[in-house]
């Protein structure tokens, strides 16, 4: 592919940008009969804490291996934008369902040029925007190269075109990221289509759109095995409501999701066939799918040390003083691992309950070509013993042929989360 070089046209324009930052407000009409005003609420009300308490939480090393996922997998496509096109460290990323900001060091230590983070939480948005700017305060105690420009705007990304309230409309993005959000789309057809619209339209040609969603395939294998409404363990729950034997819907198919200290909401199941082909019809090509366990044991070489500075995993045994972050019968599968390498005195790991949790995927769609990383338990022999025997995801159609072909003598998955990426295929005329 021949490197493109971007034209002073491309450049960002912090001029654009009051003081670098720009928020706007604008919340879905009380007309409008979906779940997001309860999904915005739920976020909205998650209290700010500090870093003590998050170290304090049950699903403390669940959550840094998951950032670890996501570290990788930017890492991974900022070095591939750049390998293919001579931008130089003038990325432009927008960040749809941004949250209250978790990713912003992911971007810094990327050195990109502009981001733009969008969430429909204003609340969110807020605190977004306040971790920024102390980090760019602390940019300018330090010395350090100034920090990317931002703008931090409050809008459903499933209801409106959001670049109409971007400073400058007409830019468009080397990156579009959706981080565990993007299922929220899928309660109906026109919410999903304009989630699509806004990753695609926003990408510039060859731009990658990359992900991480609940594997739908892997939720609906563990309920059918429950034979009841929902399933789950100590830190996590995964309820349905009506008859849940016969087939689900393209959209709107809803289950609630508790995961303790971060989720209590509504969420829908995805149908990746149909994700793709939405994304195909806006210009977008599926590039690469692949679980989390997968991206795991390709990464883990590269991202080793990145891994022990974000402590990924948790020491088993604890050392001393030290109390591990769940029950003890959480570590039978580190137990029987230590048992059968006896020169291996400590191991990393998560709890039972914490492998069962971690289940996203990551997807990446590109203007030219798509990546898609599904998720499910990552383990690697001394790092990460497994503690269920893993199995493929049924290869099916649609959950409509999952629903009545469900097989009925299967282990668990471990995880349920997977890792999309796609491509944009649109030329520079489109």
């Amino acid at each position: 592919m021949s490197k493109r070089k971007r034209s002073d046209d491309d450049q960002v324009d912090a001029d654009a940008v009051s003081s670098q930052t720009k928020h706007t407000l604008l919340q879905p009409s009380s007309a409008e009969s979906s779940l997001s005003t309860v999904v915005a609420s739920h976020y909205n009300n998650i209290k700010e804490t500090g870093l003590d308490v998050r170290n304090k939480s049950r699903i403390v090393y669940m959550r840094n291996f998951n950032n670890w996922i996501k570290s990788m997998l930017i890492n991974e496509y900022v070095l591939a934008i750049r390998k293919e096109c001579d931008v130089s460290s003038s990325l432009r990323v927008l960040d749809m369902c941004c949250g209250k900001g978790g990713d912003l060091l992911k971007w810094k230590n990327n050195d990109v040029k502009h981001l733009i983070c969008v969430d429909l939480a204003q609340i969110s948005v807020e605190q977004c925007e306040q971790r920024y700017n102390e980090m760019k305060e602390r940019n300018t105690n330090s010395r350090c190269p100034d920090l990317f420009s931002a703008e931090f705007v409050t809008a459903d990304c499933t209801k409106m075109k959001i670049n109409e309230l971007f400073g400058n409309q007409d830019q468009s993005f080397d990156i579009v990221s959706c981080q565990f959000s993007f299922h929220y789309s899928f309660e109906s057809v026109s919410q999903a289509e304009c989630m699509v619209r806004n990753a695609a339209d926003n990408l510039r040609p060859g731009g990658y759109f990359i992900g991480t969603i609940p594997d739908a395939n892997d939720i609906v294998l563990r309920l059918r095995q429950t034979n009841t409404r929902s399933f789950g363990n100590d830190v996590f729950k995964i309820q349905f409501s009506g008859d849940v034997t016969k087939s689900f819907p393209l959209f709107g198919a809803r289950y609630d999701f508790f995961l303790e200290d971060a989720v209590n909401c509504p969420e829908f199941l995805v149908h990746f066939p149909t994700f793709v082909k939405l994304a195909a019809k806006h210009g977008l090509k599926l590039v690469m799918k692949e679980r989390f366990r997968d991206y795991f044991q390709r990464m883990n070489d590269t991202g080793r040390q990145l891994l022990g500075r974000m402590q990924a995993f948790e020491t088993y045994p604890a050392f001393g003083g030290s109390e591990l972050q769940g029950k003890v019968e959480e570590y039978i599968h580190a137990d029987e691992y230590m048992k059968r390498h006896r020169d291996c005195r400590r191991i990393g790991t998560l709890s039972k309950s914490e492998w069962e949790a971690t289940c996203k995927f990551v997807s990446n769609f590109s203007k030219l070509r798509i990546c898609s990383i599904c998720s499910q338990r990552a383990y690697q022999r001394e790092v990460i013993p497994s503690f269920l025997p893993v199995i493929s995801s049924p290869n099916v159609s649609s959950l409509r042929s999952l629903a009545t072909n469900f097989p009925t003598q299967r282990q668990l998955v471990a995880t349920f989360f997977q890792i999309h990426i796609f491509k944009s295929a649109k030329t520079e005329t489109q």
